[in-house]
């Protein structure tokens, strides 16, 4: 179970690793933590951030300083998860083209540009 827990937290971190270096911008953690299905509010994920070491130049996290921490909270079930309706809304408000399912590429684009 953890290596799958893992495995999706390097998938969702790695959307949000421009420059393919293992880091993301701090500001992104929000958006990598509620695409895996949890929903914490802005002063929980502040909290979380300060568990982890941000690099000072620059406000960058380190997978590797992430990974173990995510993991730990996915199980945990700390946050509650979004509800059904509330996906299903925001799916079909991304599947522009109502085909029922969203490509990789318009998902990377709709989370990292819009």
């Amino acid at each position: 179970i953890v290596a799958e827990i893992e495995k999706k937290i390097i998938e969702a971190f790695e959307v949000f690793d421009r420059e393919s270096n293992k880091t993301v911008d701090v500001r992104e953690v929000g958006c990598i933590i509620r695409s895996l299905g949890c929903f914490p509010n802005e002063a929980e994920v502040q909290e979380l951030l300060s568990e982890i070491e941000v690099e000072e130049s620059g406000g960058f996290i380190h997978l590797e300083q992430f990974l173990p921490l995510m993991t730990k909270v996915l199980l945990e079930r700390r946050f509650w998860p979004i509800p059904e309706d509330v996906i299903l809304h925001a799916f079909e408000a991304l599947d522009e083209n109502k085909c029922g399912y969203i490509t990789k590429e318009d998902l990377v684009k709709h989370l990292t540009e819009e």
